[in-house]
């Protein structure tokens, strides 16, 4: 009787354990779920807020790009302005010179006297800006014309009228054109013509001695006869000598006088024949063979210069004279 009624009992617990298995099957569904749904939303969440964050941040740089195009534009007003200011101001400047000018102008031309001595004034000028250019063009007189157009450059210094403005700066380039030139050849070869004249009589008037020794008929007979060659011979009787310095200083004399010329082809040959005399009145040694090597530089000198074109500011001053 008992055995019949003790076998239920594990029927009744394998039930109650399967529901406790299914019970908690669930709870573990629906706590997965609900874990999906909240991670699911999560993330929904993360991603709203990135495009928010994204659509802030891009807003940002277009505000950013907008100042920076205003700022931009702010500078470019700003440079223009300024630029606008710069104008303003020069053209003020130029205004108030311009009527400095137009006042100074009415004052001279107010003073009849102050009026009269411009005139003279510039009368010079005229004859010093026409005599440095025949000077030049005629004569070739380089520091003539640098000195008639200096003065000229003085006298119209003291011209007060700014109308002659124009006319002082085409001076200035004339001078300018003159000075590019540098030292006369004609002078330079002229003091070079004079040192080397200078230094010939120190030439040594002896042949220096040798030391090769002489043989004994020529020893003997060196007091009794002496040999030369007449080729190249050295003058030195007196009178030979006396005539050929004479000559000598005749050809530097007309070497000078070809200088003064500007005639090259004259002073070249006056040189050449200069060197024939300083053979026959010297004999070789170290000094004369400087000497001559210095002659030969000085005939391979240039004596003209390329002139510039001169006359602008001449023909400018009369154009304007003959204006007013």
């Amino acid at each position: 009787m008992s055995d019949t009624t003790d076998t239920p009992v594990p029927s009744r617990r394998r039930g109650g354990s399967a529901l406790a298995w299914l019970l908690a099957l669930a709870l573990l569904v629906l706590a997965g779920g609900y874990g999906w749904h909240r991670w699911q939303g999560e993330r929904a969440a993360q991603a709203q807020a990135a495009g928010a964050d994204r659509q802030r941040l891009q807003a940002l740089e277009e505000r950013l790009d907008a100042l920076r195009a205003d700022q931009r534009a702010q500078v470019a007003r700003l440079q223009q302005a300024e630029a606008t200011n710069r104008l303003l101001r020069d053209e003020v400047i130029g205004f108030g010179q311009r009527a400095a000018l137009v006042e100074e102008t009415l004052q001279s031309l107010a003073d009849p006297e102050r009026s009269g001595a411009q005139a003279l004034r510039l009368d010079e000028v005229e004859l010093l800006l026409a005599q440095g250019q025949q000077r030049l063009l005629l004569a070739g007189d380089l520091d003539g014309a640098r000195r008639a157009y200096a003065l000229a450059a003085q006298l119209l210094d003291g011209v007060a009228d700014p109308a002659w403005l124009n006319l002082r700066q085409a001076l200035v380039q004339e001078r300018s054109a003159l000075d590019a030139l540098g030292d006369d050849p004609k002078v330079v070869a002229a003091g070079q013509l004079e040192a080397f004249a200078a230094g010939l009589p120190a030439l040594p008037q002896q042949a220096p001695a040798t030391s090769d020794a002489q043989a004994w008929w020529e020893r003997a007979f060196s007091k009794v006869v002496e040999v030369q060659p007449s080729a190249g011979a050295v003058a030195v009787e007196p009178a030979d000598r006396a005539a050929g310095l004479a000559a000598l200083r005749l050809e530097l004399t007309l070497a000078q006088a070809a200088i003064e010329r500007r005639d090259e082809a004259g002073y070249r040959a006056a040189l050449a024949r200069a060197d024939g005399w300083i053979l026959r009145l010297w004999p070789d040694s170290a000094e004369r063979r400087r000497q001559r090597a210095a002659l030969q530089a000085l005939r391979e000198r240039a004596l003209t210069v390329e002139l510039p074109a001169l006359g602008s500011t001449l023909a400018q001053l009369r154009q304007q004279r003959s204006a007013r």
